[in-house]
């Protein structure tokens, strides 16, 4: 329980049974769930705060132990009694918020080694147990703070980029590879192409003939393309469709052999 072992050494003066080592401990436990400690007794006091620490004179009364607690958020106020019956603690709290009330009752014994209250080390035992006991039997009744219920939304970076094939994949910093994209002998490939106006996936379902595995001589349009283009018309690396024969060279099928949609002359 991280924070408990300082908080003890600064208590250690005061400890002086083991009812006060296991005080100690469910202070703390609040502390964790986002109370601040006020006071004692029932009523406030003058030039009350919130802190982290027990007060003064906290363990003064080994059979009644009063103490009252805030919540970081104002919500909640706490009077927590712990009453020794025998070798046990009964924790009887209350939230002056709402009137509701919880209880739990503890064995001492169960969690403090009394012959070892010089060492923090070895004076708990069974400390999960203990938190769960008063997680489950005080805050979880009594309601946690807002701040600590809280979850933190979901992380962009968790996201994925290719669950929607039309957007852009994010920049990868250097040194880092870029995420795998679907293989194209997957048969959930079909159609990818189509919706990636990149040209950055495959399996699209309309016939590209410069595409189309078929070795074809290499054309360059930025150099021009006689008696079409004029050297210098097409910017170096930008997208060219080409657009009517491309010359004795090309092999293949016509890239213009598509009919318009709905037209069946065949002398077209």
């Amino acid at each position: 329980m991280a924070g408990l072992e300082p908080l003890y050494a600064w208590a250690r003066p005061a400890i002086s049974r083991p009812q006060d080592a296991l005080v100690c401990c469910i202070h703390w436990e609040l502390i964790q769930h986002g109370y601040r400690c006020l006071g004692t007794g029932d009523q406030p006091g003058p030039d009350e705060r919130k802190s982290e620490l027990l007060p003064a004179g906290w363990e003064a009364n080994k059979e009644v132990y009063a103490l009252r607690y805030k919540s970081t958020d104002d919500a909640h106020e706490l009077l927590l009694k712990a009453i020794m019956v025998e070798d046990s603690m009964i924790l009887n709290v209350m939230d002056r918020s709402s009137q509701k009330v919880a209880d739990v009752t503890l064995a001492v014994a169960d969690y403090i080694n009394p012959e070892h209250l010089d060492d923090f080390h070895k004076v708990y035992k069974n400390t999960e147990e203990l938190r769960t006991r008063i997680t489950s039997g005080i805050i979880a009744p009594l309601g946690a703070p807002a701040g600590k219920a809280r979850k933190e939304p979901e992380s962009k970076e968790d996201m994925h980029w290719d669950e929607n094939p039309l957007r852009l994949p994010p920049r990868q910093p250097m040194g880092t590879r870029a995420p795998s994209r679907p293989s194209p002998l997957s048969p959930f490939a079909v159609g990818g192409e189509d919706l990636d106006p990149f040209g950055g996936r495959s399996g699209g379902m309309i016939v590209d003939p410069l595409r189309s595995g078929i070795p074809q001589p290499g054309i360059d349009p930025s150099s021009g393309i006689p008696g079409r283009l004029p050297p210098g018309a097409v910017p170096p690396g930008a997208r060219f469709d080409p657009f009517g024969p491309l010359g004795i060279g090309l092999r293949g099928p016509d890239p213009d052999h598509l009919p318009p949609p709905g037209y069946d002359d065949m002398f077209m």
